[in-house]
């Protein structure tokens, strides 16, 4: 029950690594602000932690609205009192082609969700943790940016590739005031975003060194432990959690 009684924030929560997230945490007795766009989605998660001895609510919202992040930040402290630790989860691919062929819109949108939310997050998110005397911080980055690059995927690895850059910068400010900040790197992981097409499965299954995706439980396995206090000399980092994809060349 490493996360007992602590206050977590997730973004991304209604499906894969955020929803697993939210079933561990809470059963590991945190209290939760799942945070997403679909409202529906979230309240079905949320019911089916009936069992869990963490207390849930929902928040609502788009995470690049300049407001999302203030208001989650804002349900947590009136709901609960505090925040301990938040896992800025949310992202999208964005729509994939070579970038010469990218227009303006499409490339703002990638990073306005996936890098300026990051931003904005942290900015609402390190006051509130101050004032409860520290916390942790674990932005969802990727290795597509990091180890590798993706043909098409230009503003999905520059977003995340930021995103690490971000968690350097923010983990050197607010260490004085207790609070870490990680960057978690997934590998492939068998969520909506990866489709339901197996030999697509296969051919992403193939470039981990483990030979298969990662379940989404086991990506919030790795959140577990860098928001949890067992993580409490991990800070800065660029945490690769992916199959060893990032050692694989065959």
């Amino acid at each position: 029950m490493v996360l007992q009684n602590k206050t977590i924030l997730i973004t991304g929560a209604s499906s894969g690594i955020g929803a697993a997230a939210a079933r561990m945490f809470a059963e590991e007795g945190a209290n939760l602000v799942l945070a997403a766009r679909r409202k529906d989605r979230l309240e079905a998660v949320r019911d089916a932690l009936h069992e869990a001895t963490g207390r849930v609510v929902v928040f609502s919202g788009d995470i690049s609205d300049p407001g999302f992040s203030e208001a989650s930040v804002n349900v947590a402290l009136e709901t609960f009192g505090q925040l301990d630790g938040a896992f800025n989860n949310a992202g999208m691919p964005g729509e994939m082609g070579p970038l010469a062929e990218m227009d303006l819109q499409s490339w703002n949108e990638v990073i306005s969700t996936n890098l300026t939310s990051a931003f904005l997050a942290a900015r609402y998110q390190i006051p509130a943790m101050a004032k409860s005397g520290g916390g942790s911080i674990v932005f969802t980055s990727s290795f597509v940016g990091h180890t590798i690059g993706l043909p098409g995927m230009a503003a999905y690895a520059a977003s995340k590739a930021g995103l690490i850059g971000l968690t350097q910068v923010i983990a050197v400010e607010c260490g004085p005031q207790n609070i870490r900040v990680n960057a978690l790197l997934p590998g492939g992981t068998k969520t909506e975003m990866a489709g339901d097409d197996p030999a697509f499965h296969e051919h992403v299954a193939n470039l981990h060194a483990l030979k298969r995706m990662a379940e989404p439980e086991e990506i919030a396995e790795a959140a577990r432990f860098l928001l949890s206090d067992a993580g409490s000399f991990v800070t800065g980092s660029a945490m690769l959690c992916d199959g060893g994809n990032s050692i694989t060349k065959a």
